[in-house]
């Protein structure tokens, strides 16, 4: 990722504003237990817009077109009903399985174990073939498994998303599918430098349409695999068992990476709609791994990536 780029000033004024204003704005969020330093952090260089034809996607896009079945099936669905549901505070996340600090976890808790949190400006790359370019705030996944001391026959970890009908009202409308959301990663790809947990976005807590209060972000596996509003994490010797390749395993495969070569039974990925707003929106060629194959490639080394898809 290149260091000549740094996140654009309007970023650091939102940021600014919402300094001044935040208790407002962690009421609204539902997240009355955070404190704002523990919600922003500095920008990594290292992870800034490193493509200047790949500008930072706009807030408001990237806020209100949104894949979260639990509110909707619609794109613009969920920021419309997720003012119904009020994330609770202090929000909690399990611990659990092959793992020594076994423990049921404040979300700050967590937080303070991973260490100062930061800005990282990601591609973000869907299956349905298109993507952006956000700035999330959170930190490195590898960095809490770290403090958690995961045993050595641990070699996966799964995720579980909160999943009560009374907050999402899809769940009672779609109850043929494998409720909660579930998604997982191998040890390796899990303790990658590049696995996030976000807990903001755009400078701000993480809306709830995005995934809030923490979500997982896997730049190079396309956006199903970034698990939100996480409950559970599970370290265990078994591939875990994902919402999406329960429900269409010959469509969603466990490892998700972006891929070019590898289509969708239903469309190509050799290509990708950007989130730009336009009436006829820019298409550009999907690069394989999103473009972080220089950084990750060596994860899948003599791994079939057709059959392993």
């Amino acid at each position: 990722m290149s260091k000549l780029e740094v996140t654009p000033e309007h970023i650091y004024q939102e940021r600014r504003r919402f300094i001044g204003h935040s208790s407002l704005w962690i009421a609204a969020a539902g997240l009355g237990g955070w404190l704002p330093q523990q919600v922003f952090g500095k920008p990594n260089p290292a992870y800034a817009v490193d493509d200047p034809s790949r500008p930072l996607t706009s807030e408001k896009l990237a806020t209100s077109y949104n894949n979260f079945y639990e509110f909707s099936l619609e794109k613009d669905g969920p920021k419309d009903l997720v003012d119904k549901w009020t994330v609770k505070s202090p929000w909690t996340v399990e611990v659990t399985g092959l793992v020594e600090q076994k423990k049921t976890y404040k979300l700050e808790e967590l937080m303070e174990m991973a260490g100062p949190t930061e800005e990282r400006v990601y591609r973000f790359r869907c299956v349905e073939a298109w993507s952006m370019v956000v700035p999330w705030t959170g930190f490195e996944l590898s960095k809490l498994i770290a403090k958690l001391k995961p045993k050595s026959t641990a070699k996966y970890v799964a995720f579980t998303s909160h999943a009560n009908p009374n907050d999402f009202p899809n769940i009672k409308k779609m109850p043929y599918y494998p409720w909660p959301y579930t998604e997982g990663l191998t040890m390796a790809e899990a303790q990658h430098p590049l696995a996030m947990i976000a807990t903001g976005l755009y400078g701000k807590p993480l809306p709830k349409q995005n995934g809030a209060p923490l979500r997982l972000v896997v730049p190079w596996k396309y956006g199903f695999k970034s698990i939100k509003s996480i409950v559970k994490i599970e370290f265990t010797d078994q591939e875990p068992k994902t919402l999406w390749n329960q429900l269409a395993p010959k469509e969603y495969g466990f490892y998700a990476n972006v891929n070019p070569e590898v289509d969708h039974p239903r469309w190509s990925q050799a290509t990708e709609r950007v989130l730009d707003g336009k009436i006829f929106p820019t298409r550009i060629k999907t690069l394989k791994f999103n473009g972080y194959e220089k950084e990750v490639s060596s994860l899948y080394a003599g791994i079939d990536l057709k059959k392993f898809y």
